[in-house]
């Protein structure tokens, strides 16, 4: 019997497609941005700020290898800060980017590998995703004097990433090129599932009511829509049908959700897996009294600010839930 699974890669979130279905306004501005390195200049930083899910990884992974297809010796490395969020992951990446990270190891000075970063001669384009879960911003001032360095830095929130950084260095981003994304609206998620279902699945497997289903409970997120599909995908194929069902997706939503739900968990550095955690054993609480139970159960606790960061990033990967406005604002972890 059929799969209808054909191309499993394709259903995968990281995924790069060969053109990009929507977003085109955002490929042109960052590409318009990065372009002088084609002259031998140097390209300007670059900020994507926005939502979960609504592909500003894809833009930045896609653009700058759009650049690479006609530049050979531009050098690029992509970088998830949230699994490589201290300094010396950070460093020992890049120069893993440019093939000279075989010698260093955790004895070897910041100093060095700083010196061995300095000595690359051609342009790098560093994306930094998930740039706000870097433990110590200090890194990005010490690369952004590098004339061969552009940093495409990907946040949720530009002034979550600004308001930790000196005056100097917030100068200085903040005249960097800006490109906010909003999430994507149903039609945009069914042609870029449709893109998918083109390439992934085999041919009539999935109607269009059932596209339209998955692109309304994925409600503007690409990573969601993308991973129901996916789920709805493998239990086709697993219970051996020969097209995907409407139980089918009702089993993926719940299943998609729970893949999500634990993927972000594994994500979280260990306080705020406190944080989690305490909002898991006591339920829904002020941001006051989640600081006081997390400075009580860890060794060295962050500040205040950070703790409250920490609860916006949770929220915006939906491992809580907040409820309320200023001082009545509360927060509760979400169901699996």
């Amino acid at each position: 019997m059929t799969s209808v699974i054909q191309n499993a890669r394709v259903l995968q979130d990281d995924f790069l497609p060969k053109e990009i279905v929507h977003r085109h306004e955002a490929v042109n501005q960052m590409s318009k941005a990065l372009e002088p390195v084609l002259e031998d200049d140097r390209p300007q930083d670059t900020f994507l700020v926005g939502p979960s899910g609504a592909g500003k990884t894809c833009i930045a992974r896609y653009t700058v290898d759009q650049l690479q297809e006609q530049v050979l010796d531009i050098k690029s490395h992509y970088i998830d800060c949230w699994q490589h969020s201290n300094r010396f992951r950070v460093l020992y990446k890049i120069l893993e980017g440019v093939k000279t990270s075989y010698d260093i190891h955790r004895s070897t000075p910041e100093d060095e590998m700083i010196a061995r970063i300095q000595s690359v001669d051609s342009p790098y384009l560093l994306i930094l995703d998930e740039v706000d879960q870097l433990d110590d911003m200090e890194v990005l001032r010490k690369l952004y004097p590098m004339p061969h360095i552009t940093m495409v830095l990907i946040a949720n929130r530009r002034e979550e990433v600004l308001s930790t950084l000196d005056e100097r260095l917030q100068s200085r981003l903040r005249s960097s090129v800006t490109i906010r994304f909003d999430r994507y609206t149903q039609a945009e998620l069914v042609s870029l599932l449709d893109d998918r279902i083109t390439w992934g699945l085999a041919p009539d497997t999935i109607t269009t009511d059932q596209v339209h289903r998955i692109a309304d409970v994925a409600a503007g997120n690409a990573r969601d829509a993308i991973s129901i599909l996916r789920s709805a995908a493998r239990n086709a194929d697993h219970e051996g049908a020969s097209e995907i069902r409407d139980s089918d997706i009702s089993s993926a939503i719940p299943a998609a959700r729970e893949e999500l739900h634990e993927q972000n968990l594994k994500k979280l550095n260990e306080d705020q897996h406190a944080v989690y955690d305490i909002l898991t054993d006591e339920g829904e609480l002020p941001p006051n009294e989640i600081y006081d139970l997390y400075a009580d159960r860890v060794s060295e606790p962050k500040t205040k600010r950070t703790v409250r960061t920490y609860l916006r990033k949770l929220e915006d990967y939906d491992l809580v839930r907040a409820t309320g406005n200023g001082p009545n604002r509360t927060y509760e972890a979400r169901d699996r």
